[in-house]
């Protein structure tokens, strides 16, 4: 079993999406940096449910992209 069994998505206000527009399989580095720098926020708060899942997610995308200097 995974550890987001207790992830409420219909609590979670997404983004509105075009449906008819295309999205890119992969995320830019642009914006693989900026999701880094959220789950660090998230991760170095540490006092919500997903801080810890977010500390993880952040070292496996920061060891698989190069650092913005």
């Amino acid at each position: 079993m995974d550890d987001y069994e207790d992830l409420d998505l219909d609590g979670i206000d997404f983004a509105p999406v075009d449906g008819t527009a295309e999205r890119l399989a992969l995320l830019t580095l642009e914006e693989a940096h900026d999701l880094l720098r959220l789950l660090l926020a998230i991760a170095q708060d540490g006092e919500g449910p997903l801080s810890r899942e977010a500390g993880r997610l952040a070292k496996e995308i920061a060891a698989r992209i190069p650092s913005e200097n």
